[in-house]
């Protein structure tokens, strides 16, 4: 069905007012949002904004939301530029493309993964979590399709403890569905994956390895590479 002008117009202020909120963490961090400054700068009233926004908290959620699917548009962009048969190519090309949207939105970055803004409380469904979902969703059915192709060594099941085998289900529930038939180890095995590439993207967005390396990019593409060969990548992070 159509969308109505009025429909069109309110999504156009939506998108206006989340703009403007950018531009604010840019300059001023999470800290520095407030719905009275984003009122003041698009030149309406505090009461005016409050009709798009019930809260601070319901703008800082659509923020985040919007963010983790940048992220995620960004991967499957660079994961569909690459032949759909090249498994190998399409998940080193998603993991690049994370860091790339990293570093190139360190603020948003940091709202997303970074510490909680002060006093906000997410919600515990709705579209973050959707969003979160889809991210953990496109690297893992990379991963996971790998494994079908060419099974590489995992954990095997009993070595994993009754806790960390619950939440490794929920996680694959969550991103690949109820009848989703992935051995445990393999998902053992993609959550280390993901915190080691994650935790060298987190270190470089936070600036943290200044004290050792000025540029980032050749160790990341050595893990890259290291991870590949665990995994059984034919060409590596080549």
């Amino acid at each position: 069905m159509p969308t109505t002008r009025r429909e069109r117009m309110r999504d156009a202020t939506l998108l206006e007012i989340k703009e403007v909120a950018r531009e604010h963490l840019r300059a001023h961090g999470p800290s520095g949002i407030s719905l009275r400054g984003i009122a003041r700068d698009l030149g309406m009233t505090a009461p005016a904004l409050y009709r798009y926004y019930a809260s601070l908290d319901d703008l800082l959620t659509a923020m985040i939301e919007t963010y983790t699917n940048e992220i995620c548009d960004a991967m499957e962009a660079a994961r569909d530029a690459m032949p759909a048969d090249d498994l190998d190519g399409r998940l080193v090309a998603v993991t690049r493309a994370f860091r790339r949207w990293s570093l190139d939105h360190r603020p948003e970055f940091a709202m997303v993964f970074g510490a909680p803004v002060p006093g906000y409380t997410e919600p515990e469904e709705g579209g973050v979590h959707q969003a979160g979902g889809r991210m953990g969703a496109i690297f893992f059915a990379l991963f996971f399709e790998l494994w079908r192709r060419q099974p590489f060594p995992v954990p095997p099941d009993e070595e994993i403890t009754p806790a960390l085998r619950r939440q490794l289900r929920l996680f694959a529930a969550a991103c690949c569905g109820e009848d989703d038939d992935a051995p445990l180890g393999v998902i053992r095995l993609f959550a280390a994956s993901w915190v080691r590439l994650y935790g060298l993207v987190a270190i470089e967005v936070f600036g943290h390895m200044h004290f050792m390396l000025e540029d980032m990019e050749p160790l990341f593409e050595a893990e890259l590479n290291d991870l590949a060969k665990t995994i059984g990548l034919e060409k590596g992070s080549a």
